[in-house]
């Protein structure tokens, strides 16, 4: 039987930051979990902190329900597992919904793991390659290796594309540059010429 490889991990998000294509919106969505392990909570899932995690405390599946108060574009999510520090509580298996409530939640991802060790990338988008809109986001863990009970998540950050404005990239001019340039008029003086010349050359 052959052994499946290892999930690899994806690049830092902060990388995918620092490019300018995408924001961090976590925060401005309601956060939500099946169960918890007190002290091991949303707070933990969302501290920048990779060394605290989110516990499960009750029966699988396992979910993290992430509801924002308008329809927002989501372009990507990005989940931190650690099978070494964690082993029977990192998750094997995860559906991502999407939905305007809890009563009517898509799938639109299932992820199988292997050991995973890093932050797992999870694209949000559409049969078209298009970044999804949506009211919520659920998670569901349903299995873990070795066929542990709970679960651990060590961070979750949602991203939205940056759109770019419609002036595109020119610099937008302050105030202060406005009152500057704005007085700024071009003169055009024509050579000086007699009616009976400007009469021939209009009637040439």
């Amino acid at each position: 039987m052959t052994t499946p490889n290892k999930t690899p991990p994806g690049a830092d998000p902060k990388q995918l930051e620092r490019t300018g294509t995408v924001r961090e919106i976590g925060s401005q969505a309601v956060w939500s979990l099946s169960s918890c392990k007190p002290g091991f909570g949303v707070d933990q899932l969302r501290d920048d902190n990779l060394e605290t995690y989110w516990q499960s405390d009750g029966s699988q599946p396992h979910l993290v329900n992430i509801q924002f108060r308008r329809k927002t574009t989501v372009k990507t999510l990005c989940i931190y597992a650690d099978y070494k520090s964690d082993e029977s509580y990192t998750p094997s298996k995860i559906s991502v919904r999407v939905g305007n409530n809890f009563h009517n939640l898509q799938e639109i991802r299932q992820l199988e793991l292997v050991e995973p060790s890093g932050w797992i990338h999870v694209p949000l988008t559409d049969t078209h390659k298009k970044p999804i809109r949506t009211f919520m986001i659920q998670i569901a863990v349903l299995a873990n290796h070795q066929n542990g009970r709970d679960t651990h998540m060590r961070q979750i950050k949602v991203y939205t594309p940056v759109e770019e404005s419609s002036i595109g990239k020119f610099p937008r001019c302050t105030t202060i540059d406005f009152m500057m340039y704005r007085s700024i008029r071009v003169d055009v003086t024509f050579p000086a010429m007699d009616m009976a010349s400007w009469s021939s050359k209009i009637h040439h």
